[in-house]
């Protein structure tokens, strides 16, 4: 099979990405050590500061783990998506030379698109679709929370 030419290779991404949650482990337990410190002073002010300080880590490690399970499923539905054909092809679309596609076109696509949706709202792959028209339409927040909700209904859960 042969390799695909539009498929970039995502291995500087992933490093890229690991390079991050490592720094931010490290940082993570430099975080608690200092929790530790201002603990161990003994003072109502240090043990106050320190248990908000070891809270941190924590928030901090629940955010990586929720960024990058959402992460590896919005890459999962893309991936079937691919393997169905069905992902949205905008190859042909007119864009800026940021690469942006021009809004007049993302605006023609997403109204394409939301009929599909609004023809069968609890098919995961409308909602996949349409989040991502969402996206290239730059509307970030529709698309994340369409995108959350072709999970869940990938998924069977109610959405």
């Amino acid at each position: 099979m042969a390799a695909d030419p539009q498929r970039r290779d995502s291995r500087p991404i992933v490093w890229t990405i690991g390079f991050f949650v490592v720094a931010l482990i490290v940082y993570f337990v430099l975080l608690g050590q200092r929790g530790i410190d201002l603990i161990s002073s003994g003072t109502v002010a240090g043990i106050g500061l320190g248990i908000g300080v070891l809270i941190l880590p924590f928030i901090g490690a629940w955010m990586i783990i929720a960024t990058l399970r959402a992460g590896i499923e919005h890459q999962r539905l893309a991936r079937i998506m691919a393997e169905e054909g069905r992902e949205l092809d905008v190859s042909s679309l007119p864009r800026r030379p940021s690469g942006r596609i021009e809004r007049e076109a993302a605006d023609e696509l997403f109204a394409q698109v939301k009929q599909e949706w609004e023809a069968d709202p609890s098919d995961w792959h409308n909602t996949y679709r349409i989040a991502r028209a969402y996206d290239y339409a730059g509307d970030r927040s529709r698309a994340r929370e369409m995108m959350k909700r072709a999970v869940a209904q990938f998924h069977g859960k109610s959405s």
